[in-house]
């Protein structure tokens, strides 16, 4: 038998209980006594059924309940599902039923606020009615059993659920808490949903170190800002559009937070000049430009030491990770040849719960290898690798655009955009053309004085006919799913309103 992933938290509160664990609000929590709350949890569990593999749900605001419960599930033997907070009962019913959880925590303030009442089978208990301590410990899981389902919340269609085992999730949080060079001193501000791979992960390196996590629920980028500085925070990690937003405000951009050592950058490709006005914004913090997926928690990295030199780039493999860029006929590309990724390694995922075909479609067999067992991720993402091994996001294969005859990226033209620096934020995709085959879109948010019709000049300057916007429309704000990217669908769906 392993040692479940829940072991993390005792083995820091054993290490100094005294030591702060969480940072909510005004209020501070020290491991020890984070420990003692899952315990809790993890008694009542174990008093109302619940066993070693039973799948429950977490669905309560970022906050230290949400991190007991979390701990307490795994604790018991349970495989933890944590429901993104901003989900309606649409997903909530949607992921419970998938799952096949029994047990729902929540709270009646969480659920009041929802538009309507839960249609669910499965119980719904009040976090308020879990004991604040308890004596129960981890019961030891193996390496393959299920620790947490995350469940994408995608562009298209019902999310799917990747199981991730004790064995590759205890890796991966590992792996990235070294190479991040994560310290105990540091006070991690954690603005990311702990229903995602990155916020989940933040949460786990952090208590593997022993950091104290500083919870962060203001969805202003102006609070945000506000808080990095009163919480002192020393590291920060986010999304692109959550790093954008914090660039257009004045305090953040303009005024050093002589505390932050770290910026992290994941889930998503920044913009190269994005980096470098973060670099100009932050001069006494480095900036780690990561690239991962939920399958497989986290796969490259760039050294902060490389960023002004690469600002595009995706950066090396995370180490003990082997990466592939393979043509379709899954023999290897030559550097500098477009291809897709795939994740080989320890931090690969179980599969998506409950859905083998969507799993054989994406967990394959190693292509240079294919009778040894091994499963790998083959990631629908198109990279090139250049001399030196330093990998570069040219785009989703699913979200390559043919405009005139030509494949385009949109995150190349997005650069462009960026570059003009006439916006703050901007998504671009593609719509049907009888002539162009496809003619390319961009919404934006333009900066304060920022102009569409300079924009649109800057692309005909800047960019080859058959890589220019056809459309440029600017908005207010961009739509975004619950994981923070941006929600394209409905993007185009307010295009067609107007």
């Amino acid at each position: 038998m392993a040692t479940s992933v829940a072991t993390l938290l005792w083995t820091a509160a054993e290490r100094e209980a005294a030591a702060v664990a969480l940072v909510d609000g005004a209020h501070s929590i020290s491991y020890g006594t984070l420990a003692e709350r899952a315990a809790g949890v993890a008694s009542r569990l174990d008093e109302v059924g619940v066993e070693p593999g039973d799948r429950v749900a977490v669905f309560l605001e970022r906050s230290s309940d949400a991190v007991a419960c979390i701990f307490g599930v795994l604790a018991a033997g349970g495989t933890s599902i944590v429901i993104n907070e901003r989900s309606r009962p649409r997903q909530v019913e949607h992921i419970l039923s998938n799952s096949g959880a029994g047990l729902l925590i929540s709270s009646s303030d969480m659920l009041s606020r929802q538009p309507r009442a839960l249609e669910t089978a499965a119980r719904v208990s009040d976090v308020a009615e879990f004991p604040r301590e308890g004596t129960h410990g981890p019961l030891p899981r193996a390496k393959s059993d299920p620790a947490v389902i995350i469940y994408t919340s995608g562009t298209t269609g019902l999310p799917k659920g990747v199981t991730h085992t004790h064995g590759n999730l205890s890796v991966g949080v590992a792996t990235c808490a070294r190479y991040l060079g994560m310290r105990a001193d540091d006070r991690v501000a954690s603005l990311l949903s702990l229903s995602t791979v990155y916020g989940i992960n933040q949460l786990l390196s952090s208590v593997t170190v022993g950091a104290a996590l500083v919870l962060e629920r203001s969805p202003l980028a102006s609070q945000i800002a506000a808080d990095l500085r009163a919480q002192r925070v020393t590291v920060a990690a986010g999304v692109p559009p959550l790093w954008l937003q914090l660039l257009a405000v004045p305090d953040f951009r303009d005024n050093p937070i002589p505390s932050l050592r770290q910026m992290q950058n994941a889930g998503g490709h920044l913009p190269a000049e994005a980096a470098r006005r973060l670099r100009r914004a932050q001069p006494q913090s480095d900036l780690v430009l990561q690239y991962g997926m939920t399958e497989v928690i986290r796969t490259t990295f760039l050294p902060p030491s490389e960023v002004d030199r690469r600002p595009d780039c995706m950066g090396l493999p995370m180490p003990g990770i082997e990466v592939l860029v393979v043509r379709d006929d899954g023999t290897l590309c030559e550097p500098g040849e477009v291809g897709e990724l795939v994740h080989c390694g320890p931090t690969v995922a179980a599969g998506y719960w409950g859905d083998a075909e969507a799993t054989a479609r994406v967990f394959r067999p190693h292509p240079l290898r294919p009778d040894s067992g091994e499963r790998v991720v083959f990631s629908g993402d198109l990279v090139r690798r250049d001399k030196d091994g330093f990998l570069y996001f040219v785009s989703r294969r699913d979200r390559m655009m043919k405009s005139m005859g030509y494949r385009v990226g949109p995150d190349e033209v997005g650069d462009v955009l960026h570059a003009s620096g006439e916006i703050m934020e901007t998504v671009v995709a593609s719509e049907p053309d009888p002539e162009r085959g496809e003619r390319i879109v961009a919404w934006v948010v333009l900066r304060p004085g920022g102009s569409v019709q300079r924009l649109t000049r800057f692309c005909r300057t800047e960019l080859p006919l058959y890589m220019q916007p056809s459309r440029i429309e600017a908005r207010e704000q961009l739509p975004r799913l619950p994981s923070g990217k941006y929600d394209l669908p409905a993007l185009r769906g307010q295009s067609a309103e107007r």
